[in-house]
């Protein structure tokens, strides 16, 4: 039985889209072509034409318990992303691992230091059970190990304890930190600090103090700190350091000076400071006519000029003395001071100043005390020079003197006290050669403990002179039984 066909839809914007599709497959017919035109016809009379029929497919029915499984995204190489305008979700999506970047050449990768556990006395190991004959085509079995035997691939090696290292420098040479006989009693870093006035904090003085310079053909080096003993007791810096350059070019002149208050003296860093700066304005007052003289050779002037400078600087000091109230024989202080013009062609050093310290210098490795003598007369008169002969023409001999003290007559001003002698040395340098200008602290161990004489010497031989962390470890090597403040300024030829 053929399908039947459907019926066909009304006149209308339908039909005319339903004859447009049929004209638009064609002649329905071999004969239409053939067929004569009749006129025009209208749409009421119009024949319907053909229409291909298809069989219909049955649909399946659905069944409400089948589930239409959900494609995962993943499988087409997508992941969702939120949107830039979505918030981030409350939950993390969990920990996310980067890939190593690439190592840079020469990297080594360091493994954790870790301590090796503390090993047991070792005990008796048990006898290892024989084993049975392998055959031929068997291999025999290793023997078992103990179980509190160490790992075949750790090395059983010493540990070192603190004590058992040592620093040895780049020229090969250990630093010490004491000379002598024994350690010292003081520890020896700082303990206390001074005491401080909150209405004067200008007045309050460093532990250490460090400077450096190049100039011309030497290399300067040098260093005040305080001793064992006022770090201990919390005492201030009672040595105080000017370095300072007067002029430009060859035409300069360093200098360099340092000062030692009196001992046991309240203020006495007050006086050693006051005394380097007066000395450092009349030095750099009259630093043009000073490197004439020192370029001329012209000692005379030069000792006399110092002199004079020198007297006029203590003097001030002593004038300030009275002004605030104080003895001027205790606000004062010893003063040394070296001259370096920065003319490279001229080498000639000048060494002034007034007390105790000391001035040496290094050369072929070994130290030559230069400090200029003073002239002393002990004891009675020399014969010949102002003492009067022991007998008279006739034979008489004189009356002994008994020595007995006569007393102080009240008419007449006590006698002041004998001021220390000025000192005054220039010397031309040589090459190589190390030029050391220090106060008591540190001159006193030089000439009385030849082993800090020695590692001076070994440690400032070499090529080029020592930075100045190197010179501040060096000056403050310390020996037993030397506590005192020191200051060091040593100079080295090119």
């Amino acid at each position: 039985m053929p399908p039947a066909v459907p019926p066909r839809p009304p006149s209308g914007s339908g039909a005319a889209s339903s004859v447009d599709d049929g004209g638009s497959r064609g002649p329905a017919g071999p004969g239409a072509d053939s067929a004569p035109s009749a006129g025009p016809r209208s749409a009421s009379s119009a024949e319907p034409l053909p229409r291909a029929s298809f069989p219909s497919v049955p649909r399946r029915p659905l069944d409400p318990s089948a589930s239409v499984p959900v494609r995962d995204p993943r499988l087409g190489g997508l992941t969702p992303q939120p949107a830039p305008w979505e918030p981030p979700s409350v939950q993390p999506s969990g920990p996310l691992t980067f890939p190593p970047g690439p190592t840079p050449p020469g990297f080594r990768a360091a493994m954790p230091w870790r301590r090796p556990p503390a090993r047991s006395p070792r005990q008796p190991q048990p006898p290892i059970p024989a084993q049975p004959p392998s055959g031929p085509g068997e291999r025999p079995s290793p023997a078992p190990e103990p179980a509190d035997a160490p790992p075949s691939t750790v090395l059983d090696l010493p540990t070192l304890q603190a004590d058992e290292v040592s620093l040895v420098g780049e020229s090969g040479r250990v630093r010490v930190e004491y000379v002598g006989s024994g350690p010292p009693t003081y520890d020896a870093e700082p303990t206390a600090l001074p005491p401080a006035d909150p209405e004067d904090l200008g007045d309050l003085v460093a532990d250490t103090v460090l400077d450096g310079a190049r100039y011309g053909a030497c290399t300067l080096r040098a260093a005040s700190l305080r001793g064992d003993s006022a770090r201990y007791r919390g005492e201030p810096r009672r040595d105080a350091l000017l370095t300072a350059r007067f002029g430009l070019g060859e035409q300069a002149l360093v200098l360099v000076a340092m000062a030692t208050g009196a001992r046991a003296t309240p203020g006495a860093h007050r006086a050693a400071a006051e005394a380097c700066r007066w000395i450092g304005r009349a030095v750099g007052l009259s630093h043009v006519r000073l490197v004439e003289d020192i370029r001329a050779a012209r000692r005379g002037d030069l000792k006399s000029g110092l002199h004079r400078l020198t007297d006029r600087s203590l003097g001030k000091l002593r004038a300030s003395a009275v002004e605030q109230g104080l003895d001027p024989d205790e606000y004062t202080a010893s003063l040394r001071c070296l001259l370096l013009p920065a003319d490279p062609g001229c080498r000639t050093r000048v060494f002034f100043g007034v007390g105790a310290g000391g001035l040496f210098r290094l050369r072929g490795g070994e130290w030559q005390d230069i400090e200029p003598r003073v002239a002393d007369t002990p004891g009675a008169p020399v014969v010949g020079f102002g003492s009067l002969p022991h007998e008279t023409p006739e034979g008489d001999r004189l009356t002994m003197d008994l020595g007995i003290t006569t007393p102080p007559s009240p008419y007449e001003p006590a006698p002041a006290p004998p001021r220390e002698p000025f000192r005054f040395r220039a010397s031309v340098a040589r090459e190589d050669d190390v030029l050391l200008l220090c106060t008591g602290g540190l001159a006193e161990p030089l000439r009385g403990e030849p082993p800090l004489a020695e590692h001076l010497a070994a440690r400032w031989t070499a090529a080029e002179p020592p930075g100045l962390a190197a010179f501040l470890a060096d000056a403050q090597v310390r020996v037993k039984g030397y506590t005192d403040d020191r200051t060091a300024a040593a100079v080295w030829e090119a």
